[in-house]
């Protein structure tokens, strides 16, 4: 007999009963005709189990780590409550994360955000898995912030982070749509690939300014432990253990 997992339509209803406690009911009187945040919860929820990823039997590793763009006149009706919102919102991600068994490689962050060519009543989700690199430990593996990051998993490190990849192909670039967004004018909006296999591979988007690996402009090419990818001044690193 499989064991229970909570309808996630309770974890909304738990969600909303919070909101209104914390804003005694002023949600439901200011944002009657534009986006709700029942609606961003619910966004979230989707996309925790549309970027899911399998790693083995044990371990399926979901986005810790949220960008919910909000058009100018949501934002800034959501503001008023915004650190409040994104406190709620993370709380909800990581409950339903654990009632789902699903692995956090870091804590869950969700941060509001200005995108003025959105429409009102319109709102984005970005998401990516990311774990900080640190030699001392975040926690136990389980507890909630914890660090649960499997030292033999490809990842990439870019300054103090690690973006583990967990996906057979993982795409870089600027564009909102990547698997991991470079923030960086030199990079195209869909720059380069990373794809696992035997051997592991970086794969150019034919990009404008183009992928350069351990100083080098490729088109295709292997990557091993130490090697360095830069795209426009960002580097990246691909150490595996």
């Amino acid at each position: 007999m499989e064991d229970e997992v909570e309808d996630p339509v309770g974890l909304l209803e738990r969600f909303e009963d919070s909101l209104d406690r914390l804003v005694n009911g002023a949600f439901a009187r200011a944002f009657k005709a534009e986006v709700q945040p029942v609606e961003i919860a619910s966004a979230l929820q989707r996309e925790v189990n549309d970027r899911a990823a399998v790693i083995d039997r044990q371990r399926t590793v979901i986005p810790n780590v949220f960008h919910v763009e909000l058009s100018e006149h949501d934002y800034k009706r959501l503001a008023v409550f915004k650190d409040a919102l994104q406190t709620e919102l993370a709380t909800l991600v990581r409950d339903y994360g654990a009632e789902q068994r699903y692995t956090l490689l870091g804590p869950v962050q969700v941060t509001l955000a200005l995108d003025d060519e959105l429409d009102t009543g319109i709102f984005r989700v970005r998401s990516e898995a990311r774990a900080e690199v640190s030699s001392q430990p975040h926690g136990r593996p389980g507890e909630p912030g914890a660090v649960d990051v499997d030292a033999r998993q490809p990842r990439l490190e870019v300054g103090g982070t690690a973006y583990p990849l967990v996906r057979a192909i993982t795409r870089l670039g600027r564009g909102s749509d990547t698997d991991i967004r470079i923030e960086d004018p030199g990079a195209s909006r869909h720059h380069c690939e990373i794809v696992l296999g035997q051997p592991v591979l970086v794969r150019d988007l034919n990009s404008t300014n183009g992928t350069f690996v351990n100083g080098e402009r490729v088109s295709q090419v292997e990557i091993a432990d130490g090697t360095t990818v830069m795209i426009g001044s960002t580097h990246l690193v691909f150490p595996r253990s």
